[in-house]
């Protein structure tokens, strides 16, 4: 008997091994990829660099401190993205994070899924090619995170750590951009701690049956700030006049981009643009998101006359984003809420 339940132990340790840790992309969208010749056309975008910010000029004297708020603040007016450096988060945690994270996403896709409250891959409600992404994701709550999430500890110890460090560079970032507007940052002190954040591990596998499909369909996010690290593969794209540019990769950097929330709560002075991510056909690629959100009874109101968008909760933003994926298939977002003129 025991020689028996041993053998089962084995074989069922082997099966695991030989299983992929891809997600079932092909089987579970067959019929959406069978109509492969009508993927949405991604190839021949232009790259651009993001604005650069050196983090570094805000210790210099007073003339170099206005220059670099100036420029962050011009940049989340036109591209709603830029770059920072000497961002104050050291490169061994960042390597550490990427180490345990590629360690997460090498493990067999049963394994995976079994973290169903925060793992999720490909799109459910995907009716067509253009809504499908090819990526599989950890997402999850700061909150959780802090409390019991059942990851190995040293991907849980380096996550908080990320996380901590993160959130401190997130509220100066939001403090400059709102000082920048005339208003003062006491709002994100308040509102936007870090148990209210989340933390996305992403994963894009490589995808050989197109050249064009996406990692992750365009949208905008639905925060006040994103911090990004990824790694150098590429794929991020993103609106820039009314074109996709692609995002050369800055091994030095990290990107952010203005959300939903910023652009509202600015009343259209920063701008949440669409971006998306483009599968590579032969490597995978990795990124680690931070989303700076606040509590879901937020009041999101920009106080400047004539308001651009009708007051709204948190909460209520999110179910509203929630309902039209559901319906539509995509996010509408932000012209849910504005006011209408007569």
């Amino acid at each position: 008997m025991v020689a028996s339940e041993n053998d089962s132990k084995h074989a069922n340790q082997a099966m695991r091994m030989h299983e992929s840790a891809d997600p079932p992309f092909e089987t579970t969208y067959k019929r959406l990829l069978e109509k492969v010749m009508a993927a949405p056309e991604v190839s021949g975008v232009a790259e651009c660099e993001l604005p650069m910010i050196d983090l570094n000029e805000l210790k210099m004297g007073e003339l170099s401190k206005r220059e670099c708020k100036k420029k962050m603040a011009q940049a989340s007016q036109e591209w709603g993205f830029f770059q920072v450096v000497n961002h104050g988060i050291c490169k061994d945690v960042l390597e550490k994070m990427r180490e345990e994270q590629v360690k997460l996403f090498a493990k067999p896709f049963s394994d995976k899924a079994a973290y169903k409250g925060s793992y999720r891959w490909g799109t459910p409600s995907a009716t067509c090619l253009a809504q499908l992404s090819w990526s599989e994701a950890f997402h999850v709550s700061v909150s959780d995170l802090l409390s019991s999430l059942n990851f190995h500890p040293n991907l849980s110890s380096i996550m908080r750590q990320y996380a901590r460090m993160v959130s401190e560079l997130s509220q100066k970032l939001v403090e400059i951009l709102a000082s920048e507007l005339g208003q003062k940052s006491d709002f994100f002190k308040e509102k936007c701690v870090e148990s209210t954040c989340y933390l996305r591990l992403n994963r894009y596998p490589a995808c050989p049956i197109s050249p064009d499909m996406f990692g992750i369909m365009a949208h905008t996010d639905s925060d006040f700030i994103t911090v990004l690290h990824q790694d150098q593969i590429g794929g991020l794209q993103l609106v820039k006049d009314g074109s996709w540019f692609a995002v050369k990769p800055n091994p030095q950097a990290l990107v952010i981009n203005i959300g939903d929330l910023f652009q509202a709560w600015s009343n259209n002075v920063y701008k949440s643009v669409e971006h998306r991510v483009v599968a590579n056909p032969v490597y995978e690629r990795f990124s680690t998101a931070y989303f700076f959100c606040p509590s879901y009874d937020t009041v999101i109101a920009s106080g400047v006359e004539p308001c651009v968008y009708k007051s709204f909760t948190f909460v209520e933003y999110r179910k509203q984003v929630q309902q039209d994926v559901k319906f539509f298939g995509h996010k509408i977002g932000l012209p849910r809420f504005l006011l209408q003129t007569h």
